[in-house]
């Protein structure tokens, strides 16, 4: 027996069998973890998010519509959960000004993710969702629209004034430093 699609593992779950959902867990639980890490910046909070999220999958997977992607709607679960959460909590966030000096070095940006995440604070939360699914999970422009319900051209302009901004915001913050943070 081979590997077995989202749409066939939904209606094995829907037919009593539980194993069926463990498979999408154990696939997708990399992305509701990180997606939820990303809004709420607390590893312990992220993890009962994704956790909340399958559960809520979980029971609402009969009113699922197989027209769209079972990604798209389960990113939309864990999106909802998290942001959630960061309302009750009101986590604290980073200040770029002071994450540049946790683990500074002189290795650039790719080596520094708190720095990364500071800066991806410092911008819209649009923004940061674009960026982080672009370069950091590494989704494709179609992959991105069909999560968010936009063009791969839309996205790939959103992709871009985001980025803009990200820089505009760092340059502002870290000055002619940020420079020496990309360089290669």
């Amino acid at each position: 027996m081979g590997v077995l699609t989202d749409d066939q593992l939904i209606d094995n779950v829907l037919a009593g069998d539980q194993a069926a959902f463990a498979v999408l867990v154990d696939k997708y639980k990399g992305l509701a973890y990180n997606l939820a890490l990303r809004i709420l910046r607390h590893e312990e909070e992220a993890e009962e998010a994704a956790q909340d999220a399958f559960i809520k999958a979980y029971r609402h997977l009969s009113g699922f519509d197989k027209r769209s992607k079972f990604t798209t709607w389960f990113y939309r679960i864990v999106t909802n959960e998290a942001l959630s959460r960061a309302r009750k909590k009101k986590l604290q966030k980073v200040d770029i000004r002071e994450a540049r000096y946790i683990g500074e070095s002189d290795r650039g940006l790719s080596e520094n993710p708190e720095l990364i995440r500071a800066g991806l604070e410092q911008i819209g939360e649009k923004d940061a969702e674009m960026l982080t699914l672009f370069y950091l999970k590494e989704l494709s422009l179609d992959e991105i629209g069909d999560m968010l319900e936009m063009t791969a051209n839309n996205v790939k302009v959103a992709v871009h004034r985001a980025r803009q901004r990200l820089a505009k915001k760092m340059l502002e913050l870290l000055g002619e430093e940020v420079f020496e943070l990309v360089k290669e």
